[in-house]
């Protein structure tokens, strides 16, 4: 059975004076059946965050282009954080600003029946099935690992005044953690969400997974947006997010 691939990226600026987020969804040129869809956020406090993100999208984007689908794509991925960490690093010592970046890729192999992510900061990635979440990325951030180690509940981790606090990024002293994941059974119905935190800190994952289910990838992407601009309440973050639907 060949899957059908229902696509769809989109943004908002929020309330916020720039968009520091950045994204991409782009087919391979040379390798037929392969995709990758990312997002990367500009630190926000940070000034040169969108040059940050920018570089984090340019450089993953560009070896995705020159990888073969004879070399391991988990590598590619591992090494072109590192390399966008490098230069965003670079950057802030040429131009004496300190930009910062959060990164979360999803890479698509031919076939379409498997796929690899990677992430690091707080730009998550959901995987569902169907309305049901399969899993989600864990937030390299000071209130998740307060969460993880049983120190709040996911609750008291909405609230908490630490929320935005990262314990790692692309661009910072010390080098990124990167976190991977994949999935080799990709079926119809299968639905796939990066985001940025200005989009699902507004949603928990139950009401993800249903409006992911209720219309095309651009119905669903300008509802999730309407709703999380509502419920921002005129102090809304940048909001941005890839959508990858399977039929």
């Amino acid at each position: 059975m060949t899957l059908k691939l229902d696509a769809c990226v989109a943004q908002h600026q929020g309330d916020r004076h720039e968009q520091q987020d950045r994204l991409a969804l782009v087919a391979h040129t040379r390798v037929p059946g392969s995709a990758l869809a990312l997002v990367a956020d500009g630190m926000g406090g940070h000034t040169g965050g969108a040059l940050a993100a920018e570089q984090v999208v340019h450089t993953v984007s560009t070896n995705f282009q020159r990888w073969g689908s004879h070399e391991d794509p988990r590598k590619m991925l591992e090494e072109s954080f590192a390399e966008a960490h490098g230069m965003i690093k670079t950057t802030r010592f040429l131009n004496e600003k300190d930009p910062h970046s959060t990164g979360v890729a999803l890479m698509l192999q031919p076939g379409g029946r498997q796929c690899i992510w990677a992430h690091c900061g707080d730009s998550r990635l959901y995987a569902f099935r169907g309305l049901h979440l399969r899993m989600r990325t864990i937030d390299h951030s000071y209130v998740e690992h307060l969460v993880q180690i049983g120190k709040i509940t996911e609750d008291e981790a909405e609230t908490h005044p630490n929320r935005n606090i990262l314990l790692t990024s692309l661009g910072g002293n010390e080098a990124p953690k990167v976190d991977f994941g994949g999935v080799s059974d990709v079926q119809p119905g299968d639905s796939f969400l990066l985001c940025s935190d200005g989009l699902w800190g507004y949603f928990d994952d139950v009401e993800l997974g249903a409006l992911i289910t209720t219309g095309t990838a651009r119905e669903v992407s300008n509802t999730l947006i309407r709703l999380a601009r509502a419920r921002g309440e005129g102090k809304g973050d940048n909001i941005s997010l890839a959508l990858l639907k399977f039929g």
